[in-house]
């Protein structure tokens, strides 16, 4: 039986997200048994009168040619698909894992390689700056065991988050964006964290269902070297098969110095994978107001309500403070009261308490005025 909260997601994806013009050729990338959005997008393209073309792709295939990988495989690899995604204008990809443990026993070294050869030339360099882009997870079992969710209930709350009506979110964000581009000295505090950095000058980027979905979140970057104190987060984050907790990173001058985890050794691998992973690159709140637990899931996790992310690794260009890097890793920190609740200060004022934001005109961002 069809489902038609598909197509009107797909509808969205094309054209809201993506915005597809005439002519332009649209890279559908899926991970997993995903042929209905798949169908539905081609559809949509194809209506928008853009030319389709078609990716698939499946973990549990990409761990065997990782198991063995070497160098030179992986830089052919990347040389085939980077020449694919150099002819796109428009790129939306989207997974559906039937287990996000699936990378787990994948030496490490060899997940080193696929991020600094492939991942760094395709997404990094290319797909992000190169084309118009969007990003999501497609409900699956494993997702719904993940959100602590019956299947049916997950995939009701998907279609939820994932179709609000984000043109009236992204209204609500112009006052905090107006904010934050007069502000020099952001200052996060909570339990483990006291943390200040500058974000003078650096541009302030809207994200309301056109880079992500579900969305909903405004990011900046810090001043590179500007970074100082310590922040622990309290959301755990699934990566590369492995759930990290309990991250801590102290920063002295924009670069972490000490860090640890429950696996303290396999972290520092990660931010020693190249200069930049020590710098952050991406410093941003998230406001989705029907997202508010955990589940282990990035494109969800950064946009609980009441939370911000502060992240490890490469810069995007539109918000560039120059920090270069093959990692981008979204860590959260939620500062709603039953999370161990925060403050966010800017220039000295208190911004947001315990996940709600104090200044009048930023009401409209908080839970209440956005549902």
């Amino acid at each position: 039986m069809h489902d038609p909260r598909i197509d009107t997601l797909a509808h969205l994806l094309v054209s809201y997200s993506v915005k597809v013009q005439k002519g332009e050729r649209v890279l559908i990338q899926a991970n997993g048994s995903t042929f209905p959005l798949v169908k539905a997008l081609v559809r949509e393209v194809y209506a928008a009168g853009g030319l389709p073309f078609i990716g698939l792709g499946d973990r549990s295939l990409e761990r065997e040619i990782l198991l063995q990988a070497d160098e030179e495989q992986l830089k052919t690899w990347a040389d085939y698909d980077l020449a694919r995604m150099k002819l796109m204008d428009c790129y939306i990809g989207f997974s559906a894992p039937d287990n996000q443990s699936e990378w787990n026993d994948i030496p490490p070294e060899n997940v080193e390689l696929f991020n600094t050869i492939y991942n760094k030339r395709v997404h990094m360099e290319q797909r992000l700056n190169h084309t118009r882009w969007v990003v999501l997870r497609y409900p699956t079992p494993a997702f719904a065991q993940l959100a602590n969710m019956s299947t049916e209930e997950f995939e009701n709350f998907f279609f939820n988050v994932c179709t609000v009506d984000y043109a009236r979110m992204s209204q609500a964000m112009d006052a905090l964006a107006l904010r934050m581009s007069r502000t020099d000295m952001v200052r996060i505090t909570g339990p483990g964290t006291d943390i200040s950095f500058s974000i003078r000058g650096m541009p302030q980027i809207k994200c309301a269902g056109e880079m992500n979905i579900p969305d909903g979140e405004l990011y900046t970057a810090p001043v590179r070297n500007s970074v100082n104190g310590r922040i622990s987060y309290n959301t755990p984050s699934l990566q590369s098969g492995f759930v990290f907790e309990n991250i801590c990173f102290e920063f002295k001058d924009g670069k972490i110095i000490s860090a640890s985890s429950n696996d303290t050794q396999r972290l520092n691998r990660i931010l020693d994978t190249d200069e930049g992973a020590r710098f952050v690159g991406e410093f941003s709140f998230g406001l989705n107001p029907y997202i508010l637990f955990p589940m282990k899931e990035t494109l969800f996790d950064e946009k609980i309500s009441g939370s911000i992310h502060f992240t490890p690794g490469n810069a995007y260009a539109d918000c560039d403070n120059g920090n270069r890097s093959s990692v981008h890793w979204d860590l959260v920190l939620i500062q709603r009261a039953e999370f161990g609740g925060g403050e966010i200060y800017f220039d000295g004022e208190l911004i947001r308490k315990d996940g709600l934001f104090v200044p009048p005109e930023l009401h409209c961002l908080n839970p209440e005025h956005l549902i």
